[in-house]
């Protein structure tokens, strides 16, 4: 059953790729579909496999910087002075150089639109000292939210030097709905996220640098406001998405997508699929982040490697 209830979104979904309906094998590995506001569940598909989030990371990252921010530790005006070791990274980049400065929040614009993995490791090297140190609160945040199935060991979701995917982050469709749901009761995230485009480091940099959101549903499905997207070849396309229409809010974690395309169309099937679906006919959540289990670990029938949980020091 498809959800493609507008002309608009028919003429988008022709604008991404001809033929994009004839699909013949799965089109993601995992997915979930919650009510932003009661946490209801109202769609799954092997939510609970674990699995890289790639770039959606950075939301993470966000989470761990609003919560000192809210502590009083530093604030969106604070200056970040880039060092070497935050140029370290691979694209996608904003081209950070050696002794430039930028005030937190115009970083924190580069990680949520351009998806910028040298932004992300300056941010966790000023608020948590180190990055190490930084992802050591990334995991504790992960914890308090009751995300007992993820762990994260980079700020900004690039795949580890081992390349070896159990040695990197690693969460589940589920555990990401719970930080997507707190960011957006509990934090002003989608101030971010929701930018189509923007330019870097005006009056800072020359000339400043032209940023365009990965979101590609922004602008262009009703209501799409954020949140992340992400790539890596060991995670697939993955996107953590959300609509607003009216009093409803919907939230989307797709994992392990073949294509960005695909993606883009699951993606916005499975918004239409909250949107249409009766809240009176699914249970409501047992608490807002739920206890942890007893007995975590993944299925190794499922498929994939065995991933063993090692927290980072």
């Amino acid at each position: 059953m498809r959800f493609l209830r507008s002309t608009f979104f028919a003429a988008f979904l022709v604008s991404l790729a001809a033929g994009a309906s004839a699909r013949t094998g799965p089109t993601y590995r995992e997915a979930i579909v919650e009510d932003a506001a009661t946490g209801r569940v109202l769609f799954e598909d092997n939510a609970d496999a674990i699995s890289p989030p790639a770039s959606m990371t950075k939301l993470m990252t966000f989470a761990v910087l609003d919560d000192r921010i809210r502590a009083g530790a530093l604030s969106l005006r604070t200056p970040v002075t880039v060092v070497p070791s935050d140029t370290r990274a691979v694209p996608s980049i904003i081209g950070l150089k050696p002794r430039e400065t930028f005030p937190i929040e115009e970083l924190v614009y580069a990680m949520m639109i351009h998806s910028a993995n040298d932004a992300a490791l300056a941010v966790a090297r000023e608020v948590g000292g180190s990055v190490p140190a930084f992802v050591v609160m990334m995991n504790e945040k992960a914890r308090a939210l009751g995300m007992y199935h993820t762990v994260f060991r980079s700020p900004n979701g690039l795949p580890p030097p081992s390349r070896r995917i159990a040695n990197g982050d690693l969460t589940t469709p589920r555990d990401f709905a719970l930080l997507c749901r707190y960011l957006i009761l509990h934090t002003d995230i989608l101030t971010y996220t929701s930018v189509k485009n923007r330019l870097f480091g005006v009056n800072l940099r020359f000339p400043p640098t032209p940023m365009t959101n990965h979101d590609r549903l922004l602008g262009r499905v009703n209501g799409v406001d954020g949140l992340k997207t992400g790539f890596t070849d060991g995670a697939g396309f993955c996107m953590a998405a959300t609509a607003r229409r009216g009093n409803r809010r919907i939230i989307v974690v797709i994992m392990g997508s073949p294509g960005q395309t695909i993606r883009d169309v699951e993606a916005t099937e499975l918004l239409e699929r909250g949107f249409a679906a009766d809240l009176a006919a699914f249970a409501a959540p047992a608490a807002s982040y739920p206890a942890r289990p007893a007995d975590p670990p993944p299925d190794p029938a499922a498929g994939g490697p065995i991933i063993k949980f090692v927290m980072p020091r």
